[in-house]
């Protein structure tokens, strides 16, 4: 009895032993590690929007492209919660449509601290904003896709690039051109002199090109998307996170060639009469690879002017730009950029 006693006592010793051992590799391996890596302070300096520093104290004036409209409903609210001292105030022009060209508009007349667009700055608004003593940057904090929305119940696969410019130019007028009913196209657009999706549609699917003669002018998406979903033949195109996920208008696939049309929905389409209680969710996917064909950046433009506006519009771009703003971003449907 006593041998057996004896080795169950040097079994046991010899368990614990090795107990004691594998913990203490365990607290090694982490004090390693921990000792390679950053300092926490550096490498999570930025990474929420608490930890965002230098951010000044005031009311601030921003605005313009209207592709903006979920970061504002979604995102600016978090961040107003998080740094309360920072009060964003959203502001239209009282008589010009929104619109990024209105934004930077309105930013060289003092009336914005920073700016929302959906474009790059153009060159002649470099040129007035030098004229005005103003140095403008961009910062990119975003991709975004462009979608096209059509009838409910216009039956096709998709369009293609070209096949969209020639609708837009007044070169294919009736849907049985493309394979549809026989029903006169009727596209909606809002103005070039306003908006940043406009300025790039014309830019990059126009080909610098003029609207054809049949192309209805509006002044919001809200209004193009119903005046869409009344017409049998209407088109519209707007930023994906206005039009995909809505229950009134569908979302087409797009492609260079027809045999490579991409959805800017992740497929398969959810039919609209199960909406709102299942909605059609973006294509993240596609426009992360750049298999999505129409896709740009969505910038914060800032006045270079040494003022506290120059902090406002470089402290929102910064929260943007923060892991929880990039998550946020993603998860409305637009695309990180880091």
């Amino acid at each position: 009895m006593t041998q057996k006693n004896e080795a169950k006592t040097l079994i046991l010793t010899f368990l614990i032993t090795l107990g004691i051992l594998g913990i203490g590799y365990w607290i090694f391996q982490i004090i390693t590690s921990n000792s390679n890596s950053p300092n926490p302070s550096q490498s999570s300096k930025t990474e929420i929007f608490a930890q965002v520093t230098s951010v000044p104290a005031g009311v601030f004036n921003y605005g313009g492209s209207t592709s903006w409209a979920p970061i504002r409903k979604e995102i600016d609210p978090i961040i107003q919660a998080v740094q309360p001292n920072f009060k964003l105030r959203y502001v239209q022009h009282p008589t010009i449509p929104p619109g990024s060209g209105t934004g930077i508009m309105m930013l060289l007349d003092n009336q914005l601290a920073f700016a929302q667009t959906s474009r790059s700055i153009l060159d002649q608004e470099y040129q007035q904003a030098q004229q005005k003593g103003l140095t403008l940057e961009e910062r990119a904090v975003a991709i975004d896709g462009i979608a096209i929305g059509v009838h409910p119940q216009l039956n096709i696969p998709g369009l293609t690039i070209t096949q969209l410019q020639e609708i837009y130019t007044g070169k294919i007028t009736n849907w049985n051109q493309i394979g549809g009913k026989n029903i006169p196209i009727q596209p909606y657009s809002r103005t070039v002199e306003s908006g940043g999706t406009i300025q790039f549609f014309v830019d990059n699917i126009l080909g610098g090109a003029a609207f054809g003669d049949n192309v209805e002018f509006i002044s919001t998406t809200t209004e193009a998307l119903r005046k869409v979903a009344d017409n049998p033949g209407g088109i519209y195109y707007a930023s994906a996170p206005e039009m995909v996920e809505q229950c009134t208008v569908k979302p087409i696939a797009i492609g260079d060639e027809a045999t490579g049309l991409v959805p800017p929905y992740q497929p398969p389409f959810i039919p609209l009469e199960n909406c709102p209680a299942q909605r059609n969710k973006i294509n993240v996917s596609a426009f992360k690879t750049g298999e999505y064909p129409i896709t740009r950046r969505l910038f914060v433009v800032i006045k270079k002017d040494n003022q506290v506006d120059q902090e406002a519009g470089q402290v929102y771009a910064n929260f943007l730009l923060t892991d929880q703003g990039q998550d946020l971003l993603d998860k409305i449907g637009f695309v990180r950029i880091r």
